[in-house]
């Protein structure tokens, strides 16, 4: 059963709610960063992505990166931007987006959840990556970014979450990254009580996004252990932030591809060797599927239907019969020899939340040939991670994302 508990946030002043909070590091490049921070010394970006404040060019890997994360983490702290809680609290964090809600709790999870699986992972992780964030986390001694994490709904939780926001006047409430960003925090010992209470009896927690970033925790946390063999297991380093939602609350985006050529073959040639596996139809206008093992194709300014044929899905696969799936061993690596698609500069990917415009534009000037995708769902990312697999690279798309800066957990 799972472990999600309270802990001391250090958080934004109120008056500085707009200012602080931004998007993940991994969202945007150094340069986007730059631009983003200009006239805001408080940005968190300051602190998640720390070469900006040093002479452009500088490799966000290099030591002092790290070192100036700490010291901006320090400095917002000792100057009264961020305020930590006098005592453990949760936190509810609603974001609305296009008319669509969803309501998570932050707090801290266990370390120990994450090695016995019962936080469990569907994507592999890159070792640079790793490294990256457990310097950046060993450095500031904090986890800065929250982890998401989803669970099959409980109907006393989100009655909890629901009644607590109805009847509390929120601490944030700020538009940022296209949404609604609302805050309340849980302070009241009897409620905080009854939901880690009710989350003990959670079964397992879905890592939805950041997977880079739990390993990390997870590493620095047990590096922490062999440092201090006396450590009960109640320290905070053997908890991590994360946002917990409800899987009824949560959508996943369609994540598109584009490629940047034929692979030698003509349009006729191309659409002649997909015909065996997929029944293609014209559109006239953009087309975004509306079923499973369906896919947009756009190609020399024409909108195309695919419709996978039942001889190459096989439903007893929880990994091969993902849209993301079919249209790889299909298409993409037999016909047009994208056999590593996390590696080859042939094809990118494209989040649902630019539009198929974007795909269009693409195609039209640095690639050839544009996919929409299906989007993969919240049950199907909870089957394969109950099975233990893995799924393919670029399977999900959340929006909106969750802010950093809004909640730090210290190690200690």
């Amino acid at each position: 059963m799972a472990v999600f508990r309270p802990f001391r946030a250090f958080r934004p002043a109120e008056k500085y709610q707009r200012l602080i909070p931004a998007l993940p590091y991994d969202c945007m490049s150094s340069d986007e960063a730059r631009e983003a921070v200009k006239g805001n010394p408080l940005s968190f970006l300051h602190v998640d992505r720390a070469e900006i404040d040093l002479p452009p060019g500088t490799s966000p890997y290099e030591e002092q990166v790290y070192q100036r994360a700490r010291e901006n983490l320090l400095s917002l702290e000792k100057s009264g931007a961020l305020v930590q809680d006098d005592s453990p609290c949760f936190y509810i964090y609603r974001q609305e987006m296009h008319g669509r809600v969803q309501t998570g709790l932050a707090g801290c999870a266990s370390i120990d959840d994450y090695m016995n699986n019962v936080i469990k992972k569907h994507e592999k992780t890159l070792a640079k990556k790793e490294a990256d964030r457990i310097r950046h986390v060993s450095a500031t001694n904090a986890n800065t970014g929250p982890i998401f994490l989803t669970y099959r709904k409980d109907a006393r939780i989100s009655q909890i979450l629901e009644e607590y926001t109805a009847s509390r006047r929120p601490v944030y409430n700020f538009e940022a990254a296209g949404a609604l960003q609302t805050v309340w925090v849980i302070d009241e010992p009897a409620v905080i009580n009854e939901l880690s209470s009710l989350f003990s009896q959670v079964k397992a927690f879905y890592i939805a996004d950041g997977h880079h970033r739990c390993e990390s925790a997870v590493r620095v946390g047990r590096m922490k252990r062999y440092e201090s063999p006396c450590y009960t297991g109640d320290e905070e380093f053997n908890f991590f932030l994360a946002v917990a939602f409800a899987d009824s609350d949560l959508k996943i985006m369609d994540y598109n591809r584009v490629v940047r050529d034929l692979a030698g073959f003509s349009p006729q040639e191309f659409l002649g060797r997909i015909a065996d596996s997929f029944e293609i139809e014209k559109k006239e206008r953009a087309f975004s599927p509306q079923k499973r093992h369906t896919f947009g194709m756009y190609l020399d300014s024409q909108w195309y239907s695919l419709e996978a044929k039942p001889k190459i899905i096989d439903e007893s696969d929880p990994v091969g019969s993902l849209d993301v799936s079919v249209l790889q061993n299909s298409l993409l690596e037999p016909v047009l020899g994208i056999k590593d698609p996390k590696n080859d500069e042939r094809i990118d990917f494209i989040g649902g939340i630019r539009g198929l415009s974007e795909l269009e534009r693409r195609a039209s000037s640095d690639m050839r040939l544009a996919f929409s995708m299906y989007p993969t769902t919240v049950r199907e990312l909870m089957s394969i991670a109950d099975a233990g697999e893995i799924m393919p690279p670029k399977s999900t798309w959340f929006e909106p994302k969750l802010l950093s800066g809004l909640f730090i957990h210290h190690l200690s």
